[in-house]
């Protein structure tokens, strides 16, 4: 039985015209041949207002059902100053559901975080919630719902927070680029598919006459990969095949531009909205100088192409100096699809939308297998999927697959996918923070934990352990300096944000680490992070792809006073 919290009553959407006038329209910041420079596209000040209800939205020409934030998805770019208080009022007009806000990579008091059951109890239908607090940071971040499955439908907007000095990248012009993934498919139905069937949305699984043709696997892998019941090509849960990817709510055919002067430099905040979908993002011709990672400024770094992660953020600075459009290209991790859009100097003007490039296979080393250490490839394939010894906490059961025998830091490579392709790919070992990290003790103690699933009956968990309302937290004393290990036993790649907390990546960068709120972990690798928990409360700590922590990758970070410390 589908949750009521997420239900919609079709006939009362499309009886309800008159409620819905002005509805589905584009917000102005994410509106095409857009200049970029106007601040008032922007909510501003103290007091914000902000209305959650359901809207009619086109795509490419093809109508579908969304949830707005004002009336337009994605919601309106909120702009706030580093250092100021702001109320943000959100009445719930949806007739039949909760909702809620999550103000994503904000450090925010827990009790607004807006995670309902964790931080706060969720707004009820015909309610409003006042989110209020201090605004403690800069940078790129965005908001979104944390209730049901509402994020799938269209409920995430922008958030800009300008600093209270100088920039330290400064920019003639900015663009807000959203990436996102959309449906016509019932959020629902698209769970069920997946739960009922491993690869549904899969349409590039390797065939007898690519076999015969020599391409992708050889007949001995392909036996023993099946004798494992592992597909190389299930890079993504949800393709192509059903999503729309989407560029500041534009299909591919309604390409979204936005307008530069010839030698300006010109800020694009990438942010990743999608539900399900990792992006690798490039704008043929023009090199990206990365300056910010997650709201988080680091020293510039020039790639021609950087994988973002779902709930990542990226800022880059692109200079472009000939008179002529370029593509921004956000190819889906699998080669099925993407969102496209245009920088031109002119309106009206757009540049070749690059073909999709051949879609990736998994390796041995996608399985936590990586035998280039241990003489070659034989051996890999003897070892046991399901060892206890090398994760001795996990609880194994039908909802784990495997354990990785031998999980590697993967934090130096190249995203899926993007291992041969040419040019600078940016890499998380790239990233240096440009300030010094505010706490460089060394951690007293250290954790792992192990992400794990099963791909064949969609069933993802942390440490084997689905969650419930009788998962006990992962617990922390206030102002400890913790270091965390994350696993990856399976074969999909899952962006784990921990709420409430900025996260220093351990990348050989010591004393510069860069600071994330959501770190992707490669399949069968593993990644670090050292954690200050400053701040008391309930947090949210989950995979976000939005589908595996609705299927159980989500756990509660506690984070309690010393013995006799004031809370």
């Amino acid at each position: 039985m589908r949750p009521r919290a997420i239900d919609f009553h079709r006939r009362q959407i499309l009886a309800g015209g008159a409620a819905l006038a002005g509805a589905g329209l584009l917000p102005a910041w994410a509106r095409s041949q857009t200049l970029g420079l106007a601040r008032p596209q922007a909510l501003m000040g103290e007091e914000i207002a902000l209305t959650i209800d359901h809207t009619h939205l086109t795509l490419d020409g093809r109508k579908g059902h969304g949830i707005a934030i004002n009336g337009t998805v994605p919601g309106p770019l909120i702009r706030l100053k580093e250092g100021q208080n702001v109320r943000l009022k959100v009445t719930n007009r949806l007739t039949d559901e909760d909702t809620s806000i999550h103000w994503h990579g904000l450090l925010v008091p827990f009790q607004m975080d807006g995670v309902p059951g964790v931080s706060f109890p969720g707004i009820k239908p015909g309610e409003t919630f006042v989110y209020e607090f201090p605004i403690l940071h800069a940078g790129t971040y965005w908001y979104h719902s944390h209730s049901g499955l509402q994020e799938l439908v269209g409920h995430y907007a922008p958030l800009v927070i300008d600093p209270k000095g100088a920039e330290p990248a400064p920019y003639d012009r900015e663009h807000v680029i959203v990436l996102s993934d959309y449906s016509f498919m019932h959020p629902h139905e698209v769970f069920l598919k997946l739960k009922k069937q491993a690869g549904y949305f899969n349409r590039q699984k390797q065939t007898v006459a690519g076999l015969l043709a020599g391409k992708d696997q050889p007949l001995k892998d392909r036996v023993e990969w099946s004798g494992m019941r592992m597909d190389p090509t299930d890079i993504s849960d949800v393709t192509g095949s059903t999503y729309t990817f989407l560029m500041n709510g534009h299909g591919p055919k309604d390409n979204w531009t936005g307008l530069f002067k010839p030698g300006e430099r010109v800020r694009l905040r990438f942010i990743n909205a999608a539900s399900m979908t990792i992006f690798n993002v490039r704008i043929p011709g023009l090199k990206l100088s990365v300056v910010q990672a997650d709201g988080q400024d680091v020293r510039p770094v020039e790639v021609d192409e950087f994988q973002i992660a779902n709930a990542e953020t990226y800022d880059v600075i692109v200079q472009p100096t000939d008179d002529r459009a370029f593509t921004l290209v956000a190819e889906a991790i699998d080669r099925s699809g993407m969102a496209r859009g245009t920088l031109a100097p002119r309106p009206g003007m757009t540049a070749e939308a690059p073909p999709l490039r051949e879609r990736p296979l998994l390796t041995m080393k996608d399985m936590g297998m990586d035998m280039s250490g241990h003489g070659g490839h034989g051996g890999g394939h003897s070892m046991s999927m399901l060892d206890p010894k090398n994760a001795p906490q996990v609880k194994t059961g039908p909802g784990v697959q495997m354990i990785s025998p031998m999980p590697v830091d993967r934090t130096a490579e190249r995203g899926t996918g993007l291992e041969g392709v040419p040019g600078k790919v940016l890499t998380y070992a790239d990233l240096i923070a440009l300030a010094p990290n505010p706490d460089t003790r060394p951690p007293s103690r250290s954790m792992e934990i192990h992400l794990t699933g099963n791909m064949e009956r969609f069933m993802w968990a942390f440490d084997g352990e689905k969650f419930s309302e009788i998962t006990k937290p992962i617990p922390f004393r206030r102002n400890e300096r913790v270091r965390v290990t994350l696993v990856n036993d399976s074969m999909m790649n899952h962006p784990i944000h921990l709420h409430g907390h900025f996260m220093d990546l351990v990348n050989g960068h010591a004393g510069h680490h860069p600071r994330k709120h959501t770190i992707n972990v490669q399949p069968g690798g593993k990644a670090t992070f050292d954690l200050t928990a400053d701040a008391p409360g309930d947090w949210a700590f989950h995979c976000h792809m939005l589908l595996h922590m609705h299927a159980g990758m989500f756990k509660v970070v506690t984070v309690r006073p010393l013995d006799g410390e004031a809370a």
